[in-house]
């Protein structure tokens, strides 16, 4: 997945601008596709590839904001870079809190756009990576039969050997064959690695804060 190419998604409802971003984009041999509406995007099929949008946050209708919100609200995660005719502070200050990657203001320079692509596309790629690697260790903790599981929790709280066995009410020896076959099922190298492993897939809830 990290070696498809990239693509940037570009939606205006200026024409000129549309175009214009789409020639300086595929002149530097930049995938991009290109939107006149809100709508139109949203009927199209997600990109399976690290991709970076470029937003007019001024639109008739639904606003950029406003498919900032609703991509957040449905797990779609998608670097944005907002650009607009008006210079609107408060609106450039939401836009920032809710992740936005840049907030440029036309006419902007094509570097500035260039550098928040570069950023925004880095970005999503790094997530897909970490989404890739997080369904690779569910499968492997899947794998797992319920006792290994049991004591890879165990494990990752913190409990030694001893204290699992007394726990679960089973040998000591007994403890560490299971997790032994947890560790090769789930390719950890050592005990603080299949803590690392344990905490990315969230199997031991935060402490309360006091």
């Amino acid at each position: 997945m990290s070696d498809a190419t990239p693509i940037v998604l570009v939606i205006d409802d200026d024409p000129d601008v549309r175009a214009s971003v789409g020639r300086l984009l595929r002149s530097l041999g930049i995938n991009v596709q290109l939107f006149a509406s809100i709508s139109e995007f949203l009927k199209s099929d997600p990109a399976d590839c690290p991709t970076c949008l470029v937003l007019d946050i001024r639109m008739p209708g639904q606003s950029g904001l406003d498919l900032q919100h609703e991509l957040a609200a449905s797990n779609r995660e998608i670097p944005i870079i907002f650009i607009t005719g008006h210079g609107d502070i408060p609106m450039s200050v939401q836009a920032m809190k809710r992740g936005a990657i840049e907030f440029l203001t036309k006419p902007f320079r094509d570097q500035d756009l260039l550098d928040a692509i570069q950023v925004g596309l880095s970005r999503d790629r790094a997530r897909r990576e970490n989404d890739k690697d997080l369904a690779t260790l569910r499968e492997r903790f899947g794998s797992l039969s319920p006792r290994e599981r049991e004591i890879v929790i165990q494990v990752a709280r913190g409990r030694l050997s001893k204290q699992i066995a007394h726990d679960i009410g089973i040998a000591e020896a007994t403890v560490k064959v299971h997790r032994s076959r947890a560790m090769q099922k789930m390719q950890a190298g050592s005990l603080p690695e299949l803590g690392r492993m344990a905490d990315k897939l969230k199997l031991v809830p935060d402490a309360p804060q006091r």
